[in-house]
């Protein structure tokens, strides 16, 4: 270890034990700060600011971290932070008595604390409260990082969220426009007749996405289980139960690679709708987008890392087939042998599998020239058969399906279908799917053989979509990485 970082670890080691030794100073006087159970904290920080002229002269609760204290011999300056924001405290030994002001003036950066007194303006125009009494509520026994510089160490932030929210108000900011979104799309879809419900995580036949699940065994039936990797084949259930508009937000597992749009855990929306169609599913996702954006940004224009996208006007609609031919200048329409389509892909450098056919080969093209592209709002629909086993099949175009994906910033943003409620051909479906797993696609469906016994029982027409919502709140926040919009986002174990 570089003598520097010895010497710190040696100087954090020393103020840990002298915050030990107060602790232990206070339980030998009988003044346990652990042992309170409540606070009357009345106010916060904020709300005294927002509405100072009604608070000036007011007597006011408060509690919080104690982030700053200047001790300036009868008479101290302090800063507390509680959810909202923070405020600066006057604390002086003419108000609190000698003793109270000596437990004040040993107390530390970090400790908890509550604040009764009165709304004042400091000489200086600081809006404070002037401190009639103050009361440990519980007490920091870790030294907080420097408040100059904060805490900037990535890993650090991650691995210790509750650190990371205390010294970046901006996180704070980021978690709270998180839950006002997610608040607000369930009002939209509430309005709208749909019943939020609950299904499995823990599943015997992880289905409803292309994704390789997590596998856990369950002691008491002593059988594997699967984490679920999607939320659609019981909520399809739910539907053939004629709840007919139903939604779900709610944790799904996969198990791939993490970086800045992907984590292994992650929050999935999902709705059914019967009665409509793929077409439907469009007009609500360009609505609840806009709706949501203005009532949580005051906006439907989102900037991210400068590029400006308008929620405002009418989303951009192309086939997967057109916007191929848009960015890569090949016509998929035009391809019709599995060796055309092979002897493309060659020339424009495409890697294929043996197993793949046209219509994964034309999703390959549409991966490698289009997605990064599709910056504004846009509904690409046309996609082909072979890579959407769950959909109905476009009547009008042989080898396409009905349903979209819309795309920002050049990111999947949902994923919607015409739901196939055809049982005789999704049983067709899982059989080609069993055979890619076989031939080593680890991230094909299984058969789902009471999902196909619900379908026998009969679903309705129904339009379904899925909504990554982890990437909606990265572009409404301006976050850069899927772990800055989850609170405890996957990590590598540290090994003692």
């Amino acid at each position: 270890m570089p003598e520097r970082m010895q010497e710190q670890t040696q100087d954090l080691n020393q103020l840990r034990k002298v915050r030990r030794e107060k602790l232990a100073n206070l339980m030998e006087a009988g003044e346990n700060p652990y042992e309170i159970v409540t606070y009357d904290q009345t106010e916060h920080t904020q709300q005294i600011k927002d509405n100072y002229d009604f608070y000036e002269g007011r007597d006011v609760s408060i509690a919080g971290r104690l982030m700053s204290k200047r001790v300036m011999g009868k008479a101290s300056f302090g800063n507390v932070q509680d959810r909202d924001g923070n405020i600066q405290i006057y604390v002086s030994r003419d108000d609190l008595g000698d003793e109270e002001y000596k437990k004040f003036k040993k107390l530390d950066v970090g400790d908890i604390v509550g604040i009764k007194g009165t709304v004042f303006t400091t000489k200086m125009g600081e809006k404070s409260v002037h401190s009639k009494s103050v009361t440990l509520l519980s007490k920091s026994l870790q030294i907080l990082p420097e408040k100059f510089h904060g805490l900037t160490d990535t890993d650090i932030r991650y691995r210790q969220r509750y650190v990371d929210l205390i010294m970046n108000p901006g996180v704070k900011d980021v978690f709270i426009k998180r839950s006002k979104i997610i608040s607000a799309i369930r009002r939209y879809l509430d309005d709208r007749d749909f019943m939020e419900v609950e299904t499995p995580m823990l599943v015997e036949n992880a289905g409803g996405a292309a994704a390789r699940p997590f596998v856990t065994h369950f002691n008491a039936l002593d059988e594997d289980k699967k984490l679920r990797i999607s939320l659609e084949l019981y909520l399809k259930r739910l539907i053939v139960g004629g709840l007919e508009r139903v939604y779900e937000i709610g944790r799904v597992f996969r198990n791939e690679g993490l970086d800045i749009k992907h984590n292994p855990e992650f929050t999935l929306m999902e709705l059914y709708q019967a009665y409509t169609d793929y077409n439907g599913m469009m007009d609500l996702t360009e609505d609840m987008y806009r709706t949501v954006a203005q009532e949580v940004l005051g906006t439907t224009t989102i900037v991210y890392r400068g590029v400006e996208m308008d929620l405002g006007k009418p989303f951009r609609r192309m086939t997967m087939t057109e916007a191929v031919k848009e960015y890569s200048g090949v016509d998929f329409d035009e391809i019709h042998i599995l060796e055309e389509a092979r002897a493309i892909a060659k020339e424009k450098h495409v890697e294929y599998e043996e197993r793949h056919q046209i219509g994964d080969i034309l999703n390959l093209f549409f991966d490698e020239f289009v997605e990064d592209k599709l910056i504004q709002p846009t509904f690409i629909m046309g996609h082909p058969i072979e890579i959407s086993p769950l959909t109905k099949k476009d009547p009008d175009h042989p080898g396409k399906v009905l349903r979209f994906e819309m795309f920002m910033n050049g990111w999947e943003m949902c994923n919607a279908y015409s739901e196939l409620n055809d049982p005789i051909d999704q049983r067709e479906r899982f059989r080609a799917q069993e055979e890619q797993l076989a031939q080593g696609d680890e991230e094909a469906q299984t058969t789902d053989e009471d999902f196909l016994n619900a379908l026998e029982i009969g679903m309705p027409p129904t339009g379904g979509i899925g909504y990554g919502i982890d990437r909606m709140v990265m572009l409404f926040t301006g976050a850069e990485a899927i772990r800055d919009v989850l609170l405890f986002p996957t990590m590598k174990s540290i090994k003692e």
